[in-house]
């Protein structure tokens, strides 16, 4: 996969999650402040907006990603978005090029990265949810092609968030509400599905 190609991913994940503000602040209306729409399209725009003016490599382009978002004013979404792009540009290329192998290692890294930070795992009815068996299906894709690589993240990310409806949420201010968030999805979990499914899309699809 090119840099461009990549870069054109990104943008295609961003605008999915753009696409869903008011999906993603009505669900975080129910438990939460109800902002959570808004932060996400914020960083979304961050992201796009690097991914369009990068100049450089892989590593630059995904660098400049991180630190557009950790400048952002927001919830507690900035932080551990940043955490994770900042994970992802870490073990990527200088170059222009990646592969699979690479892909692998870099969503590897961002997961390390991001785990040290939140603490949240599979249940806890967060953003882990979506994110945590996407990049487990990442890590066990055995083929070749980047594209049915992003296929394969998209729909466990999709299945994970969707799973997080028979969960309690165990932090921020959803906590409170204990096993009245049962039946609702996670706003963060669906955030970062609905980024996957960005991330699958072909440049066409634009």
């Amino acid at each position: 996969m090119t840099r461009d190609e990549l870069a054109a991913r990104l943008q295609s994940a961003c605008a999915r999650v753009i696409a869903a503000e008011q999906e993603l602040t009505e669900i975080d209306s129910r438990f939460g402040d109800a902002d959570h729409g808004l932060t996400m399209t914020k960083i979304a725009k961050a992201i796009s907006s690097a991914a369009e003016g990068a100049e450089g490599g892989i590593q630059s382009l995904l660098d400049d990603a991180a630190m557009a978002v950790m400048t952002l004013n927001g919830g507690s979404a900035v932080p551990l978005w940043n955490t994770w792009l900042d994970g992802l540009q870490e073990e990527a290329p200088a170059g222009d090029e990646i592969d699979t192998a690479g892909l692998k290692a870099i969503f590897a890294r961002a997961l390390e990265e991001l785990d040290g930070m939140s603490g949240a795992a599979v249940g806890d009815k967060t953003m882990m949810d979506a994110l945590i068996p996407a990049s487990q299906a990442i890590a066990a894709y055995g083929g070749s092609d980047p594209a049915e690589l992003f296929t394969v993240a998209a729909k466990a990310a999709a299945e994970g968030a969707e799973n997080s409806k028979n969960f309690v949420s165990k932090f921020g201010r959803a906590k409170s509400y204990g096993e009245k968030t049962l039946g609702t999805p996670d706003a963060g979990a669906m955030s970062m599905s609905y980024f996957f499914q960005g991330l699958a899309q072909t440049g066409t699809q634009l």
